[in-house]
């Protein structure tokens, strides 16, 4: 009589490949998001009048405007300016770490 439910002795071989293989996707994994993070990422706006960079922890590590883009009476501009710019800047590190998770899952997409 077959015995009923589990596997006698453990995980079939297969199972074990498909766990280590999880196991080094998942430091592989680690292992880019922390270079990723360690990285820098330049973005323009207004023809680079103004310019930002920010860390792949997504935090602003530099502003820098152009004289010519410094008016007191436009302050809408350059706001909108330093936003567009940081915005791109933070679109850059998403692209890059889509790429990079891409090339360890193998295209897997949202199973690891």
């Amino acid at each position: 009589m077959a015995k009923r439910g589990g596997f006698p002795g453990g995980m079939p071989g297969n199972m074990n490949n498909i766990m280590k293989q999880a196991q080094k996707m998942q430091k592989q994994m680690e292992e880019a998001q922390a270079n990723l993070e360690n990285m820098e990422y330049t973005a323009k706006a207004g023809g680079g009048a103004v310019e930002v960079t920010i860390t792949g922890k997504k935090e602003i590590k530099s502003v820098k405007l152009s004289e010519e883009v410094v008016d007191p009476d436009d302050i809408e501009m350059l706001e909108d300016l330093i936003v567009a710019a940081t915005n791109e800047a933070i679109r850059h590190i998403e692209e890059t770490s889509a790429q990079q998770m891409s090339k360890i899952t193998g295209g897997l997409g949202g199973l690891f």
